[in-house]
């Protein structure tokens, strides 16, 4: 019996290390806390319209901006425009984290699903709405357990626990459909 306790302790921590090391951090100027996920996705906070040019050379295709146009620095219009003059697919779900809009998860997910959009860049203003949406999607469409997606959500930078729950409340709503 302590054999099989082991084995499985030595698994949970085994996925626990998987997890942490395909988030990569870096500091990319005018991008608050970038993470990556291998070249897949890359979730942000605040991003600039110029530091769309650094998103375009490290190979995205697409940018989805979380950002309500009423929040203070968030310049939609800006970064519309930074984002076609080079090339790159540019998607606006504005999501209100205080009274989410439930039809945004299916948006989200249609979004970063499509082959087209791939790789995605996704950003909000502090990360916490792009890596809750994430999350989401890998309950969703990978099959990922609320403790494994939420791990890997917290380090993209998802640090609050409303939206924690809202997402794993999404998630959960669509894995009964």
């Amino acid at each position: 019996m302590r054999l099989l306790e082991l084995v499985a302790i030595i698994s949970l921590a085994g996925a626990a290390t998987a997890t942490a090391q395909s988030v990569i951090k870096e500091t990319v100027p005018g991008i608050v806390n970038f993470s990556r996920i291998d070249s897949t996705i890359a979730c942000a906070g605040a991003t600039t319209p110029a530091a769309l040019a650094d998103v375009k050379k490290r190979g995205y295709a697409s940018v989805l901006n979380l950002r309500m146009a009423s929040e203070n620095g968030a310049d939609v219009d800006a970064a519309k425009a930074a984002a076609q003059s080079l090339g790159l697919t540019y998607i606006h779900l504005p999501m209100n984290s205080a009274a989410p809009d439930l039809g945004l998860v299916d948006g989200f997910l249609k979004a970063v699903t499509e082959k087209r959009n791939q790789p995605v860049f996704i950003h909000c203003a502090s990360a916490n709405r792009a890596a809750a949406l994430w999350m989401v999607k890998r309950m969703v469409v990978d099959g990922w357990d609320a403790g494994k997606a939420g791990a890997e959500a917290a380090e993209l930078g998802l640090t609050n626990p409303v939206l924690k729950t809202f997402a794993i409340d999404e998630a959960g709503k669509r894995a009964k459909r």
